[in-house]
């Protein structure tokens, strides 16, 4: 078993998929993660590549991107603890719909398709989780349209910003401004000017690209409605174990 997952306890794992599994899969699934470091700029995933496996991070960020044809590219949703980068598994699919990267370093546990499949036919549990976790990503995706034509730079990035710090086991994270700018599709001078704004208002601390969330309040006063409407509908706004599933 890897190091870093001996450094979990099996009661208290940060993902919440794992976590909310009720304990007989949790024994079944543990000794077959493999748990590794993600470092930002990694990629996991070409468009179109197959799935060989399912990752749940546990702390970090993890974006699916679109390119289109001029090479440009955007996020369309991002993944952290909450869930696990995969899903189109569950809809019936088996390759990456889009480009996966790291944006924020951290920690993910790989899991072998055929370990997901074995556990699926077990524990009833696991799709239920998984599929729930889908669904509400599905959520993030369209907000993520709407937000991206309707609401402006600022927003966006106290938006995003505030769902990094979900992800994360702390306030401080390492995140360059070219970064978020390709995550956005924003010009890097127009993410420099929004951050730069935030700063002054006190919300973040930002240098050369060490983040700090200083006050989680105000920056979400800054931020659009997309991002409560897509915590609220995400694992992060749930409590509890496995008896909801």
């Amino acid at each position: 078993m890897d190091s870093l997952l001996l450094s979990l306890s099996i009661d208290a794992i940060p993902n919440r998929i794992l976590a909310f599994a009720r304990p007989r899969a949790r024994d079944f699934l543990w000794p077959r993660l493999d748990t590794r470091k993600i470092v930002a700029g990694e990629l996991i995933h070409e468009a179109g590549a197959p799935f060989t496996h399912v990752i749940f991070p546990h702390d970090g960020v993890i974006s699916l991107m679109s390119e289109t044809i001029d090479e440009r590219s955007v996020e369309e949703a991002s993944i952290g603890r909450e869930g696990f980068v995969g899903f189109p598994l569950i809809m019936g699919g088996s390759n990456a719909i889009g480009r996966t990267v790291v944006q924020i370093s951290g920690y993910a546990s790989w899991l072998s398709i055929a370990d997901l499949n074995e556990g699926f036919e077990r524990f009833e549990c696991l799709r239920k989780i998984m599929l729930s976790y889908s669904q509400s990503l599905i959520v993030q995706l369209m907000h993520s349209v709407a937000c991206s034509s309707l609401h402006g730079a600022e927003q966006r990035v106290a938006r995003w910003l505030l769902h990094a710090r979900d992800r994360m086991s702390g306030d401080h994270f390492h995140l360059t401004q070219e970064a978020l700018a390709d995550t956005l599709g924003l010009r890097r001078a127009t993410v420099s000017e929004a951050c730069s704004a935030l700063s002054r208002a006190n919300t973040i601390h930002y240098s050369r690209g060490s983040l700090e969330i200083v006050d989680r309040a105000a920056l979400q006063d800054h931020a659009c409605s997309c991002y409560r409407a897509v915590h609220d509908a995400s694992f992060l706004a749930r409590s509890g174990d496995a008896a909801i599933f």
